[in-house]
């Protein structure tokens, strides 16, 4: 059976940084699209950056972009999530996901084959 089992969420100033981490079970994670998606209090969950499977390409939400990186190690089954310069309104429960093969709709939690339970981020003002 498949898990993502995501990490290192937890309570920061603003300015601050966090590393997330998830831990995917899957033989040839090699060949997954990972993503991370947020979902904040009364918000619907939105696209926050993917990494694709063939050639390690990122994309991320304009929202993020210069301030989260987005990395994976196949050795250990784990895809990264960076996030510097928090902001309050980065608040939200951060969710892995994952494809195989490449989606066009990877900004899409709904195209993703397998997802995580998640974890908090808390950015205090």
């Amino acid at each position: 059976q498949v898990q993502l089992v995501e990490s290192g969420g937890g309570l920061v100033q603003a300015g601050g940084s966090l590393r997330l981490s998830c831990v995917a079970s899957i033989r040839t994670f090699s060949y997954y699209t990972m993503g991370w998606f947020r979902q904040a209090p009364g918000k619907e969950r939105e696209f926050v950056a993917a990494i694709m499977w063939s050639g390690g390409d990122t994309d991320y939400a304009d929202s993020v972009k210069g301030r989260f990186t987005i990395s994976r190690d196949i050795a250990k089954n784990t895809v990264y999530l960076q996030m510097n310069s928090l902001k309050p309104e980065d608040t939200a429960v951060y969710y892995c996901a994952a494809a195989r093969l490449t989606t066009s709709r990877y900004t899409d939690y709904t195209s993703y084959t397998y997802r995580g339970q998640g974890t908090q981020v808390t950015v205090s003002s």
